[in-house]
């Protein structure tokens, strides 16, 4: 939308080189505003508005660019300003840049970078990706316990805030750093001045490890509805917080990998336009080469049941019906089980009535369908009753089974540490496909083989 509107006399600044104008742009509109209408114009242009700012304002509005612009952008400029460009950037953002970039250049840079923001990098990079650590800030405001909350406000806080990301939640701490509690800036300023931070402090601090991992501190962050949460290392010492912004892009990021993954996609780091051609073939091509090998698989099941398909030529024209049942049911399994994994951590006991539940429906509504499959047999296709009975319960078993593969497969991924989103769609019917096949003529031989011959 802004592009439509403010672009058009972005430009015209540009080629008039209007000074004012374009420092206007970049003060009075919100750094992601300005970043949104940068990302229209070419390398150059970008940086042509940007020099009309303070590197501050630069830092800023950058961090609002799309990561893979980002990196194209600093190909354009120097290692000098660069580096004065990610002192003034927020810690999370450009660890996030530098995450993009080589190791061997990360290094000519830092000797660039102020030691303060060079060591804080150095901290950053080194926990594990999509971790606390990861996403977390180091500009947070803090306070020691044994001070007035007069000397706090005018003091401490004062000095703090024109280089914390939030203030409004302040971490108490000893002189080990070690987290004792919190307090917020509305319960600061509402006490008396001459009352002891410690006596207004909340004690029982809810916390998140520098290790957890991020889906875990977004889903910390939307329980206890807080703005921020702290993150400690092992001895319990503040070594930085996530806000809720981030965490907002936490789950944002993470909803879309379900989605790509449950989709047959391998997941796409940046969005669908900045994607290169050959990533997209890649990723999408290894997904599809493993379900064209699961269907081949398929075809040779059902090469091992060529009398069934000599003597009952028929089945084929239900194969469909018990294929789709299955797959389907398997499939909404799925996506209820792994939806509810993501929404929270569930217990051993809330896992097995998962299991329960899902057993529960699939005989529900495998009994539905086996009767529509049934009437429609002997009605629509004018088979009869015993082998229609056939098809029945094929689809009954079917669809028994694939709600219990969609709810075991996905919790057995989570048990061994993996992303249960893995199991797909596509793939959950691709093998329920080969489960039905079996079930199908195995069924068939046995009802029909055993009750003609009886007869």
């Amino acid at each position: 939308m802004y592009n439509q509107l403010i672009l058009p006399d972005l430009q015209m600044m540009l080629r008039e080189n209007d000074a004012q104008g374009l420092r206007e742009f970049c003060e009075a509109l919100y750094p992601v505003v300005s970043a949104e209408i940068l990302e229209g114009l070419e390398a150059k242009q970008i940086w042509q508005v940007l020099s009309n700012c303070d590197v501050e304002r630069q830092g800023e509005i950058f961090g609002f660019i799309s990561l893979p612009r980002q990196v194209e952008l600093i190909d354009a400029i120097d290692r000098k300003r660069l580096a004065k460009l990610i002192e003034e950037m927020a810690p999370d953002d450009r660890v996030d840049l530098l995450s993009r970039l080589e190791k061997d250049r990360i290094e000519n840079l830092l000797p660039l970078v102020a030691q303060a923001e060079r060591s804080d990098i150095r901290k950053l990079l080194s926990y594990p990706e999509d971790s606390a650590g990861s996403i977390m800030t180091t500009e947070y405001a803090s306070l020691p316990a044994d001070i007035t909350v007069g000397e706090a406000l005018l003091e401490h806080l004062r000095k703090q805030a024109p280089d914390s990301e939030t203030i409004y939640y302040v971490y108490i701490i000893d002189e080990g750093r070690r987290l004792q509690g919190f307090v917020s800036l509305r319960e600061l300023v509402l006490a008396p001045r001459e009352t002891a931070v410690s006596e207004i402090m909340t004690k029982d601090v809810i916390s998140v490890r520098v290790e957890d991992d991020q889906e875990i501190v977004a889903q910390e962050l939307a329980k206890f509805d807080f703005l921020a949460i702290p993150v400690v290392d092992r001895q319990n010492q503040l070594v930085g917080i996530v806000t809720h912004d981030d965490a907002m892009d936490v789950v944002q990021q993470e909803a879309t990998e379900d989605a790509h993954l449950m989709g047959a996609v391998y997941p796409l780091e940046d969005s669908y336009l900045q994607t290169p051609l050959k990533t997209l073939f890649w990723k999408r091509g290894i997904w599809l080469m493993l379900l064209a090998g699961v269907a081949l698989v398929n075809a040779d099941v059902l090469k091992h049941y060529p009398t069934a398909a000599k003597n009952y030529v028929w089945m084929i024209l239900f194969l469909p019906l018990v294929l789709a049942s299955g797959g389907n049911a398997g499939s909404q399994s799925a996506t209820l089980i792994i939806r509810a994994m993501a929404l929270r951590n569930m217990s051993r006991k809330e896992n097995i009535g998962m299991i329960v539940k899902e057993i529960q429906v699939g005989l529900f509504l495998g009994l539905c369908l086996a009767g529509i499959g049934f009437v429609a047999a002997v009605y629509w296709f004018h088979r009869t009753s015993l082998e229609s009975s056939v098809v029945a319960s094929t689809v009954l078993i079917v669809v028994i089974l694939g709600t219990l593969y969609g709810a075991l497969l996905p919790l057995t991924l989570r048990k061994f540490g993996m992303d249960p989103a893995i199991m797909s769609n596509p793939l959950i019917a691709s093998i329920m496909d080969i489960s039905g096949v079996v079930i199908y003529f195995n069924v068939a031989l046995w009802i029909l083989g055993v009750l003609v011959e009886d007869s």
